[in-house]
């Protein structure tokens, strides 16, 4: 379909991540951004598509960054929602895909103004001197919902480096799973360089009060990082956002 955005990248990006698979755009799909980035390093966006029902897979995409895809994620008892940070090179559309058991994609999103350079600068950490001594920790918790979900709040510290930065070679987290406390698979998504440093990210998975979730996270060389995230004591949340 003609991208209502006017992207030059639509076409090619299209064909690289839907191949032939049917694509519409539907503002069911809720892309919630700035309109302008105030800093090109962490940017926040959410996507958000629980009305929508039969949601299997969510890419968060950026047209006219080096690296365009930031997260696809695989919401498998959890709600279709996601947040993050991710760096922004340019003025560039920023989109959410979501794709149905059906194998149709539908997506949605629009147009960011910013000054760039967020993928070519070297992060703080790497800056300070720091990165190394807490590299992969992480902290986070859960709020408990109405509807049998929890709202999932992680943070990981990382560098994130895209490779785009003289004498710094790509470095980023590609893998991460939230697990309840029986082992079941909640949700799971590969990340890419063009999420910011020191990754924050909240989903709404299965979950009630007094549970705990298993947080699993893998990086570009092959280390593994651990974490169990409590719910937190308050009552149930009326929605989310």
């Amino acid at each position: 379909m003609a991208d209502p955005l006017g992207s030059p990248m639509w076409a090619a990006h299209a064909r690289t991540l839907f191949g032939d698979d049917p694509v519409r755009f539907d503002p069911r799909v809720k892309v919630v951004f700035p309109m302008i980035a105030e800093n090109q390093r962490a940017f926040p966006v959410v996507i958000d598509a629980r009305a929508i029902a039969g949601v299997v897979r969510m890419l968060l995409l950026v047209d006219l960054n080096p690296i365009p895809v930031a997260i696809d994620y695989r919401p498998v008892h959890a709600a279709p929602y996601v947040a993050t940070r991710i760096k922004l090179d340019q003025r560039t559309p920023v989109r959410g895909a979501v794709q149905l058991a059906s194998g149709a994609w539908l997506v949605s999103g629009g147009w960011v103004d910013a000054a760039g350079g967020g993928c070519s600068a070297p992060p703080v950490s790497r800056v300070k001197g720091d990165w190394a001594q807490h590299l992969g920790e992480m902290r986070g918790e859960a709020w408990p919902m109405a509807g049998g979900l929890a709202r999932l709040r992680l943070h990981v510290r990382h560098p994130m480096d895209t490779g785009l930065v003289d004498n710094i070679a790509t470095y980023h987290l590609e893998a991460l799973r939230v697990k309840d406390a029986g082992g079941r698979m909640l949700g799971e998504m590969d990340i890419w360089a063009a999420v910011a440093e020191d990754p924050a990210i909240t989903l709404m998975v299965e979950g009630g009060a007094g549970d705990a979730f298993t947080v699993e996270a893998r990086d570009t060389n092959g280390r593994d990082y651990r974490a169990l995230l409590p719910m937190a004591r308050q009552s149930p949340m009326p929605g989310g956002r």
